[in-house]
C-alpha cells in the first residue's frame, strides 16, 4: 500500500513498509527509507503506481475549473475528500481526492487552509478583493518586465524619466520601478548608474555626483529661507585702512592685515576677523541656518555657502567698503634689528578694506624672488615685506618651519573645462596668512582660557587630531593652544568662538557658559559634517583629475610609486592602484598607459610601461 503525505509543506508519496499506528516506516520513490507521523498521512492508494501518482495528479488537478469549485463549497470548514465527492459526483478515487487537494491547495486566495487537508471557502467579499490585488499585482509585475526589458535594451521608460532621485540617489526597494532596474542592472552585469547612463538618464557624470552629495547632506535643497540681520552696537572707527589676501574666486573674505608705524617707531600689525556673528546672535534664524550647515561646502568650479548671500555681502571684508570686524593688534619693535612682539590689543571695531588683493596677481610679484632683490614696486609692497618678516619670526617661534616641498592644488572650472595649478605651500603669500591666522587662533584662545570662557580648540597629541572644549596644545602647529576663529564666514565653530571672544571683550557673560549642551552639539556636529564635506570636495577633485586626463586626451603619463602598486601622477593629485606595477621602490617614477577611465565609479584603469620619465603626450 502507498500513501500521499505532506511534508515541509509540500506533497509527497511513499510505500508502506511498517505500520506503527502513530507512525509508519516508508520507502521513497528513490528508495530512501524514513519515518512519517500518521497525522501527516493523507490518504491511501495502490494504483496508479507511486512513480506516476504526482504527476497524473497534478495533470489532473489542471483541469477542475477553480470558480466552479468554490461555487459549491459549502460556508464551513471541509475536508478536501468532502468536496472531490461533490465535483466528481461519485466517490473519488485516489487520483481524483489527490487532484483535488492539489487544485485545493494552489489556490488560497479561494480556499483558506484550516489544517492538513482541511479548508474553507472565502468569502465572497474577501474573495473579490483577493481578485482584485492579486489583478492589480499581476499588471504591476507585468509592467515591471516591461521595464526592465527596455533598461536590458538601454532604453529608458518614458515613466522613468526625471525620476532619478527614486532610482539612484535614494532608491526604495519597494517599488516596481527600482525592481526593474535591479534585475536589469543583473540580467546587464552594469550598476545602476551606468545602465542609466546608457539609457541617457544622466545629464552629466558631474551632475550625478553633486546629486549624490545633495540628496544625502542637503534633502531640501540649498536654497536659504529669508534672513534679517540683527541690529548691532555703532562701532569705532579703526584709525587704518587693511587689506586681504586671497584667491580670486573668494568672495567669502574674513581676514584682513593692516601695518601701521608708531610715534615710538614701532610697527603695529593689525589682524581683522569678519564679524558676521554681530547680526547673528545665537538661536537666531541666521544662526541656525549656520548651526545646521556648519561649513561651506567646496568643490572645483562651485561651493555651496554656510551663510547667505546677504548675510556674507554684509559682513565680507569687501575692497572700498567700511567693515565691522573683531580685530588684533600686534606692537612690534625692530630695535637692533631684531622683530618682536612687546604687546598685542583686541577690539570689535569697523575697519576700512583698502583693497582686496588675489594670489594670481600678487604671486609674481610678492615672493622669494623679489624679496631677496628688494623690490618694493608693488602696492603694499613695504606692508607685505613686513609682514613677511614677522611670519618668519612667528614660525621660528614655533619651532615648525614649513614644509616647503609640499605642493597644493588649484582647481579652475571655466565652461566645463577645468585647469589644475600647482602653488608650492611655504610661499611667502602662503606662509603671512597661515602665521598671522596661527597668530590670532592661538592667542584668542589663550585669552578664552585664562578668562574661565568656554571655546571650542583643536588639539593634536601622538599625531592625533581632535576638537575639545579644553585649551590643550597643538603639537602639529607648535603652540599651547589653538582654536578656530579666523573663518567665521564659512565654519561654524569659528562663528561660536567668536561670540565667545567678543563677549570676553565686552566684559559681558559668556554666550555659551561652560558646559552648554549647544557647545558640545555644535563641535561634534561640526567635527562629522567637516569630514564629510572633505570627503565630497576630495571625491570632485578626483572627478576633476579625470576629467582632465580626458579632456588632455592623455594616453601615458608619468607616475610616482607612494607604496607597492600605489602610484602618484606627477602632474595632478590623482592616486591610483596599478595592479600590473612590477615591485619598485618608493619614489621610483614610472610610466603609465592609461586604458580605461570612468568618471562615475572615479576610477582610471592604467597598464605599466617602464621605468623612467614618459616623454611629452
Amino acid at each position: 500500500m502507498n500513501i500521499l503525505y505532506e511534508e515541509d509543506g509540500s506533497f509527497k508519496v511513499g510505500s508502506i513498509m511498517a505500520d506503527n499506528t502513530t507512525s509508519l516506516q516508508i520507502e521513497g520513490v528513490s528508495g530512501k527509507r524514513s519515518k512519517v507521523k500518521a497525522t501527516n498521512v493523507l490518504l491511501q492508494f495502490s494504483q496508479p503506481p507511486m512513480e506516476t501518482f504526482l504527476s497524473e495528479a497534478e495533470s489532473l488537478a489542471t483541469g477542475i475549473e477553480v470558480d466552479f469549485l468554490w461555487e459549491f463549497c459549502p460556508p464551513e470548514e471541509f475536508g478536501f475528500e468532502q468536496i472531490a465527492a461533490e465535483y466528481f459526483g461519485h466517490t473519488p478515487s485516489p487520483l481524483e481526492a489527490a487532484a483535488t487537494l492539489f487544485c485545493l491547495h494552489a489556490a488560497p486566495i479561494y480556499f483558506h487552509r484550516k489544517g492538513r487537508g482541511r479548508f474553507r471557502a472565502a468569502p465572497p467579499e474577501v474573495l473579490k478583493a483577493a481578485l482584485a490585488g492579486a489583478e492589480k499585482k499581476r499588471l504591476q509585475l507585468a509592467l515591471q518586465e516591461k521595464y526592465t526589458e527596455q533598461l536590458c535594451r538601454f532604453e529608458l521608460p518614458v515613466e522613468l524619466a526625471g525620476r532619478m532621485n527614486l532610482l539612484l540617489y535614494k532608491p526604495d526597494r519597494n517599488t516596481l520601478e527600482v525592481k526593474a532596474l535591479e534585475a536589469a542592472c543583473a540580467a546587464t552585469h552594469l550598476s545602476a548608474a551606468h545602465l542609466l547612463n546608457r539609457c541617457g538618464a544622466l545629464t552629466s557624470t558631474q551632475d550625478y555626483h553633486l546629486q549624490c552629495f545633495l540628496v544625502e547632506h542637503f534633502p531640501e535643497g540649498t536654497d536659504f529661507p529669508p534672513v534679517e540681520l540683527s541690529d548691532w552696537e555703532e562701532l569705532p572707527l579703526a584709525p587704518v585702512s587693511a587689506f586681504s589676501i586671497d584667491d580670486a574666486t573668494t568672495t567669502e573674505i574674513d581676514d584682513a592685515f593692516s601695518v601701521e608705524q608708531l610715534a615710538n617707531g614701532n610697527w603695529r600689525i593689525g589682524v581683522h576677523i569678519a564679524a558676521p556673528t554681530l547680526g547673528l546672535p545665537r538661536d537666531s534664524t541666521g544662526d541656525k541656518i549656520a548651526a545646521k550647515r556648519l561649513s561651506t561646502v567646496y568643490m572645483p568650479g562651485d561651493k555651496i555657502t554656510m551663510l547667505p548671500d546677504n548675510v556674507v555681502q554684509a559682513f565680507t571684508l569687501c575692497a572700498d567698503h567700511i567693515c565691522p570686524a573683531l580685530s588684533m593688534y600686534n606692537e612690534i619693535s625692530l630695535k637692533q634689528g631684531t622683530l618682536e612682539i612687546i604687546s598685542d590689543e583686541s577690539r570689535v571695531e569697523r575697519i576700512h578694506i583698502a583693497a582686496n588683493l588675489r594670489h594670481d596677481t600678487l604671486e609674481p610679484l610678492f615672493n622669494e624672488e623679489t624679496l631677496a632683490a628688494g623690490k618694493l614696486d608693488y602696492p603694499f609692497a613695504t606692508e607685505l615685506t613686513l609682514l613677511w618678516n614677522l611670519a618668519l619670526k612667528l614660525e621660528e617661534r614655533r619651532g615648525k618651519p614649513s614644509d616647503a616641498l609640499q605642493v597644493d592644488y588649484n582647481f579652475h572650472v571655466v565652461d566645463d573645462r577645468v585647469s589644475i595649478t600647482q602653488r608650492r605651500r611655504g610661499s611667502p603669500i602662503d606662509k603671512v596668512v597661515s602665521e598671522l591666522m596661527i597668530l590670532v587662533n592661538s592667542e584668542w584662545g589663550k585669552q578664552l582660557a585664562l578668562h574661565g570662557f568656554a571655546g571650542i580648540y583643536r588639539t593634536q597629541s601622538n599625531g592625533k587630531v581632535k576638537m575639545s572644549t579644553i585649551a590643550a596644545p597643538h603639537q602639529g602647529l607648535g603652540v599651547a593652544q589653538y582654536m578656530w576663529s579666523s573663518s567665521p564666514l564659512r565654519r561654524y565653530v569659528d562663528m561660536v568662538n567668536q561670540r565667545q571672544i567678543m563677549a570676553m571683550l565686552q566684559e559681558q557673560q559668556p554666550v555659551y557658559p561652560r558646559n552648554d549642551t549647544a557647545l558640545y552639539a555644535a563641535m561634534r556636529d561640526f567635527d562629522t559634517m567637516y569630514t564629510i564635506y572633505n570627503d565630497f570636495q576630495r571625491n570632485m577633485e578626483r572627478y576633476w583629475c579625470l576629467r582632465w586626463l580626458l579632456q588632455e586626451n592623455i594616453t601615458q603619463i608619468t607616475a610616482v610609486v607612494l607604496r607597492e602598486n600605489l602610484v602618484k601622477l606627477s602632474e595632478i593629485p590623482l592616486f591610483f592602484r596599478v595592479p600590473s606595477l612590477p615591485e619598485l621602490p618608493a619614489n621610483t617614477q614610472v610610466q603609465l598607459s592609461i586604458v580605461r577611465v570612468d568618471l562615475l565609479d572615479l576610477d582610471v584603469q592604467t597598464r605599466f610601461i617602464a621605468e623612467g620619465e614618459t616623454a611629452a603626450c
